[in-house]
């Protein structure tokens, strides 16, 4: 089984604890998904936390998804207790930024963003709350390089939306879709892993859309790390 740690960033309010509430739910590591309006997720647990609706203290949890276990750490979204986000960048062999569609990219999204360059942590994308009226998939890819840079990537049903786009993000990858016309999975992989693509997936984390198409991502497309 593939074992990962797996750190779950956002800027305060972009859904990024309900989004962890459904990857446990839906891998069976809690039977009832709880809200963070009502106070009552699995992983905010301290009375601070439930009173103010935010998440001040980084939290661990483990699921397993077909081959992959993941060691999930939920961190704070709110600037105030960056420095405890921070902290687990050190131990994290890959992260999901959660950006919310109705405010896209807010400025504690690119401090994250900077950290997890700096640590050169593989990135996945999760844009949440498509459920709202107004939002727009074009705008928030847009803004995301227009921010970041390039190699942003759609996935749909867990697969890249255009190979060409996707081919585009490496010289590899690149001259065997010129050659074949498709590409490996494991040189998809290996693009992840070396931060020149970045998987971008849309839904909503409280509809439970979107999130197990996000969760077969992260199966099909991290690598295992070796470890002296």
């Amino acid at each position: 089984m593939k074992k990962l740690v797996m750190g779950v960033l956002a800027h305060v309010d972009s859904g990024k604890t309900t989004l962890s509430e459904g990857l446990l739910y839906l891998t069976g590591s809690i039977k009832k998904a709880g809200r963070v309006d009502h106070g009552n997720t699995a992983l905010d647990t301290n009375e601070i936390e439930k009173s103010r609706g935010i998440t001040v203290f980084s939290k661990q949890a483990v699921l397993n998804h077909g081959n992959l276990q993941l060691c999930l750490l939920d961190t704070p979204g709110h600037v105030d207790f960056g420095a405890e986000a921070e902290r687990t960048l050190q131990v994290l062999d890959c992260a999901v930024l959660i950006i919310s569609s109705l405010d896209g990219v807010q400025n504690h999204t690119v401090t994250l963003w900077n950290l997890l360059k700096n640590y050169n942590v593989p990135t996945f994308i999760f844009v949440n709350k498509m459920d709202q009226p107004g939002t727009d998939e074009t705008a928030i890819m847009n803004e995301l390089v227009k921010e970041f840079g390039n190699g942003f990537v759609k996935f749909v049903d867990s697969k890249p939306a255009d190979l060409e786009e996707l081919a585009s993000c490496s010289e590899d990858m690149i001259e065997e879709f010129f050659e074949t016309e498709s590409i490996a999975d494991s040189k998809v992989v290996d693009a992840i892993d070396s931060r020149k693509v970045f998987p971008v997936c849309f839904g909503s984390a409280l509809k439970m859309e979107g999130v197990d198409e996000l969760l077969n991502t992260f199966e099909f497309y991290t690598k295992a790390k070796e470890y002296p």
